[in-house]
């Protein structure tokens, strides 16, 4: 079985937001001086769940893929050591700046490029943009069935059964393969490589694709959405207290204003 994992590196999510900036005119934040990126914190949850499901099936193959800078080769090597086999990192000039469909465009092209992939496991957002739609896109352009907000994930016979979250509850169900699966907090924590499969990992091997790699151009992935602005919200907050000689008349003189005001 070939087992595809979308990662994505992001400026550390572990740091405190105070400590990031925003330039509203390029409309990009502009992450602490000093602090390297780092996967996505689900996308690493989806190598966790690939990795499981290599511990139970020996000869399961696992990929790690990366769309980004030069720099998300550190994000693949990263999901090798926890014992992934092989990495494709997707670098171009077209790729910059893409929107949510133009990402799925690439990565479910590279998917088709390695051709015998059964399943693809991604993250269930990212933690940047925190959009949540890139994995049902791979589905949708692969012609796959996709399962989201995966907690368990198992292989079996041809099929992957998950047991997925809702909002008050869990469900179980069972796709055909090959299908696309996206992978909640709720799986549990990631293993942490240890320094022997770190070092392992430097000697896997990472395939560098470009957008006519997998028959792509600049054309295709026109971005269909506009990021119209990007700024640090302003909140004031005004307080006004109740006089009153007794608790009764401060709740009449309360229940005036919220009138007023049309709250009530």
């Amino acid at each position: 079985m070939h087992i595809v994992v979308c990662v994505k590196q992001v400026p550390d999510w572990d740091i405190p937001p105070a400590s990031f900036k925003v330039d509203e005119a390029a409309k990009k934040v502009v992450p602490p001086p000093g602090v390297a990126p780092v996967p996505s914190q689900f996308d690493a949850i989806a190598v966790e769940a690939a990795m499981r499901i290599k511990d139970a099936a020996a000869d399961t193959k696992v990929t790690v893929m990366s769309l980004g800078a030069a720099s998300a080769r550190d994000v693949i090597k990263h999901g090798l050591a926890m014992g992934g086999d092989e990495g494709v990192l997707l670098v171009d000039d077209a790729f910059n700046e893409l929107d949510s469909t133009g990402t799925a465009k690439v990565l479910s092209a590279a998917i088709k490029k390695l051709g015998d992939v059964d399943l693809v496991l991604t993250g269930r957002q990212a933690v940047d943009w925190d959009l949540g739609v890139t994995g049902t896109l791979i589905a949708e352009m692969l012609d796959a069935p996709v399962i989201t907000f995966a907690r368990s994930v198992s292989v079996t016979d041809g099929k992957v059964r998950v047991e997925r979250v809702l909002p008050d509850a869990f469900e179980t169900i069972e796709a055909s393969l090959p299908a696309v699966v996206t992978v909640s907090n709720e799986l549990g924590e990631p293993r942490y490589p240890k320094l022997q499969q770190i070092m392992a990992a430097a000697r896997k091997q990472v395939n560098q694709w470009g957008a006519q790699d997998v028959g792509l151009d600049a054309a295709a992935l026109a971005p269909r959405l506009t990021l119209e602005q990007l700024y640090v919200p302003v909140t004031e907050t005004k307080v006004e207290i109740m006089e009153g000689d007794t608790p009764e008349e401060q709740a009449a003189n309360l229940a005036r204003r919220l009138k007023e005001a049309k709250l009530i």
